[in-house]
């Protein structure tokens, strides 16, 4: 049964100073009560509810975790879909381990559709579509991002599902790698 949030007594967002208690030796117990803690939050100068790495920002000698992080290549980046004009928009069957596969040429290379390939020859060697890009990204392979052109000629073409909005490129080489990755992982 859910409580309420009001009968839910509030946590302190800091910790209440510690109370200290007289020494029996120094002095007897007083009789008069003293006041309890506050518990508001800090107001001095300096002090601040939120830890200073979180932020972005650092006090001397703290490091941030921005800072232990190679400027090159940023932790977590979706590279942009692949520029949408009519000479990437071309799509070609071609074939690939004696089947046809769905490709297009963007900037000279040849690129084939990910999850076609998948589909067709990694599908019975791994878990699922997610483990291949795990496995993309442990091999340092960048697949390209599909425009949305692409994605409604893959569609048409059957290479994707049709209720799929997205799909990745990947260099034959790059497949190659892949596949060779799939096959010798077990």
């Amino acid at each position: 049964m859910a409580v309420p949030a009001a009968l839910i007594p509030p946590t302190p967002l800091v910790p209440p100073p510690p109370i200290s208690t007289p020494s029996a030796t120094t002095s007897p117990p007083s009789t008069t009560s003293s006041p309890s803690p506050s518990l508001a939050p800090p107001s001095g100068p300096g002090q601040n509810l939120f830890r200073s790495e979180l932020l972005g920002t650092s006090s001397p000698g703290i490091p941030t975790p921005t800072a232990a992080l190679p400027p090159s290549k940023p932790v977590y980046s979706t590279p942009s879909p692949v520029e949408n004009i009519p000479q990437n928009n071309e799509c070609k069957m071609v074939e690939l381990r004696g089947a046809k596969v769905a490709s297009f040429t963007v900037d000279g290379c040849e690129l084939i559709c990910l999850p076609q390939a998948f589909d067709l020859f990694l599908k019975h060697l791994v878990g699922g579509l997610h483990t291949v890009y795990t496995k993309l990204k442990r091999l340092e392979i960048t697949p390209v991002v599909c425009n949305v052109e692409q994605v409604r000629i893959l569609r048409g073409l059957g290479a994707i599902q049709p209720g799929v909005n997205r799909c990745k490129l990947i260099s034959r080489k790059d497949f190659e790698t892949l596949y060779n990755d799939c096959t010798n992982a077990r």
